[in-house]
Order: C-alpha cells, then structure tokens, then sequence
C-alpha cells in the first residue's frame, strides 16, 4: 500500500512537472504569436488598377435565400471598378428560391454576376466540386472565395487587388469576423474566432501558414492549376482552404500572406443555436488527422496537449494532490499571455465590447478544443441538410 502511495505521489509530481513546462512553452507560444500578429503592416497602395487586371469572386451556396441577397448588394457597391470582375454564384441544388434570387438580381445589377447551377449528385466533399467547377468558367487571374451568408464592405475586393498587385503573392489570407454580437454567446464566439483568426495570421507572418478560412481566400488561378488543385484531397469534406493553402505554401515558399486591413474584413453572422455551431466546428476539427504539412498537425496537437493539462491540473486540484494556488499560477500562465493576443486581435477586428467576455471564454475553451479534438474522430456531420463524412 505504501508502496502504490509513493508511486501515486511520483506520478503527480512528475505530471504537476511535466504541465508546468508545457503551459510555460504555451505562454512563449502566445507571447510570439502576438509579436507576429502586430508586425503585420497595412500594405503601402499602387497608384492605379491595372486595366487587364480582373478577379473572379467565387460563392458556393446552397439554400441562402435569407442571405444571398445582402452579399450581391455588398458585390454591387465595391470600389473596385465594375470592368476589373465578375462574380460566379454556384448553386448547389438548392431546395429553396436561392437561384432565383440571384437570377433576378444579376439582371438589374450593374456588376457582372453570373449563375451556375451545379448538378444534383452526391459528393463528399460539395464546397470543392462548386470551386473547382467556377475555376473552370472563371476569366480571372485572381480568384476570390467567399460564403453565400457573408457581408462584404465597399473596399474588400480593391483591398485584396492591391495587396495582391504589391506582394505578388500566390495566396491571400484575409480576416472573417461576425456581425454585431446581440447575445452573451455572440461574444464568446467573436473571441474564439479571433484566436482563430489571430493565430492564423501569425503563423503566415512567421512564415509557416497553418489555418486560413475560405470566407476571404485569395489566390491566383494558374497557382491553383499548377499545384493541381484539390487532388489528393478532394474525399475530404472540409479544407477547400487551409489543403490548397498548404500545397500553395510548400510550392511557393514565402509566398502566402495575411491582408491586415479593415476593408478587407469580411463579416457573417454568428451561430444561433448549439447545433449548427457542433456541426461547423466539428467538420474544422475533422481536418486535422488529414494534414499532411507538419506545421498544422503539430500545432493542433499541441493546442490539445496545453488545453488537455490545464483541466489534468483541475483534476488534480479536486483530487486534493495540488493546492489551489499552484492551479491559479498555471491558470495566468496561460490566460494573461492569451488575453495580450486575444486583446489586440479584437481591437484590429473593431470588437472592444467583446473584451470583457475573453476570461469566460477561457474557462471554456480547454473543455471546448478537447470535446471537439475527440468528436471530430467520429466522421460523419451534417452540412446543409446533408449527411458527409
């Protein structure tokens, strides 16, 4: 017996170890992204659009009848001058009025918006099938991806060119945030999406990009073709985004950037219930066990190691093996360097009133990145009424 006590104490002391270090790596970890993040510099403009510069806006959707509408709007009011794009809507069998919405809208509107329906057959990956299918139609040497449930502002698409025409970049990332938050969970979703969005960015500043989202994706159409586009990965539901940005960057070196710019923030709005928001986050979380880039893989693995010790250290706190204060110590180890980044990523996002909700938002989120880690091993999810897998 005093023998299997002694054993027990060696364990716990050699895991209180073990987190220690691991939350102090963590605590780094955050400080750098944050260095990275700030760095990140609005880009000087060209002094004019070339006139045979031309971009196509791509939009998979299906069923946004109760959105489609307030993005083609937003595509009509762009600065960018109307002759420099056109904009593809792939209608994915929608079972609602969407192609018809958009039908009579591209008849009165002065940009060039074109419908392409696409057939009804299954797929396990739909949002792949609509890109590459708008590639193959589209006149653009820049193409741009965003959602049919999306909120453009005026000078998102001449933002992107001007990057675009100063960088020479073969891929742009740019930010996604939601629209006015309304409840408590709006805000708890505006910050975890910022980390998201944060921790993104730094990693393309640093060179090595890991995630993006295909809400505000850039890149150039011979690149796309060039790297073969989405073979390899096309059986994959999710990663029509960070899979192409992935093969981009091991192509092209250097040559994935992050647009820090407010006009080029795109907007959506948060989810309502818990369903839809399961769903989306575990289709995200499915990706990771299919990376083939290290970068990614061993960051996701490592956001779940840090997370998954700080609740072992709840654990041991309850258990009576560490005193409360040991806990409080790792807890700000990992909180106040994470509420420096969060705090600067939500000042650029213009969501100050999203603040305060950072320190519940911590409290959740190692249960939430561990839940979903585990949940996203179970295949299959439902996306727009439809079982994938």
């Amino acid at each position: 017996m005093e023998k299997i006590q002694m054993n027990s104490m060696a364990f716990i002391s050699w895991a209180v170890a073990a987190i220690w270090i691991l939350l102090g790596s963590y605590a780094v970890f955050t400080l750098a992204l944050t260095w990275l993040w700030t760095r990140i510099r609005k880009r000087a403009e060209p002094a004019d659009i070339p006139r045979d510069f031309f971009i196509t806006v791509i939009i998979p959707v299906r069923n946004e009848a109760g959105n489609i509408i307030s993005l083609l709007e937003d595509l009509n009011r762009q600065t960018l001058p109307l002759p420099h794009f056109e904009v593809l809507v792939m209608d994915d069998s929608s079972t609602d009025n969407t192609a018809a919405i958009v039908r009579a809208f591209a008849e009165h509107s002065q940009a060039r918006i074109k419908l392409i329906p696409l057939p009804d057959e299954r797929t396990s990956a739909p949002k792949k099938r609509a890109i590459e299918t708008a590639i193959a139609h589209a006149q653009g040497k820049l193409i741009v991806t965003t959602d049919g449930d999306c909120r453009a502002q005026a000078g998102w698409l001449h933002a992107i060119a001007t990057c675009y025409l100063h960088t020479g970049a073969k891929l742009i990332s740019s930010p996604v945030t939601f629209t006015r938050e309304a409840t408590f969970t709006d805000h708890l979703q505006t910050v975890e999406f910022a980390s998201l969005i944060g921790s993104g960015a730094a990693s393309m500043s640093a060179g090595y990009p890991s995630m993006c989202n295909g809400a505000n994706l850039a890149y150039e159409k011979e690149t796309f073709l060039e790297v073969h586009g989405y073979e390899g990965v096309r059986h994959i539901a999710s990663g029509d985004d960070e899979f192409l940005m992935h093969k981009i960057a091991a192509r092209y070196p250097g040559s994935v950037y992050f647009l820090r710019h407010r006009d080029a923030v795109i907007r959506t709005a948060p989810h309502r219930n818990w369903a839809s928001f399961y769903r989306q986050r575990k289709r995200w979380a499915s990706k990771w066990k299919h990376y083939q880039s290290k970068t990614p893989l061993v960051l996701a693995i490592y956001i779940f190691a840090s997370n998954f010790s700080l609740l072992l250290a709840g654990a041991f706190v309850l258990a009576g093996s560490i005193p409360l204060s040991v806990f409080s110590g790792m807890l700000a180890l990992k909180c106040v360097p994470e509420w420096l980044f969060l705090g600067s990523v939500l000042g650029f996002l213009q969501k100050r009133k999203s603040l305060i909700f950072i320190p519940v938002t911590q409290v959740f989120y190692p249960f939430y990145v561990c839940f979903f880690g585990l949940a996203a091993q179970k295949g299959q999810y439902e996306w727009k009424g439809r079982r994938l897998s």
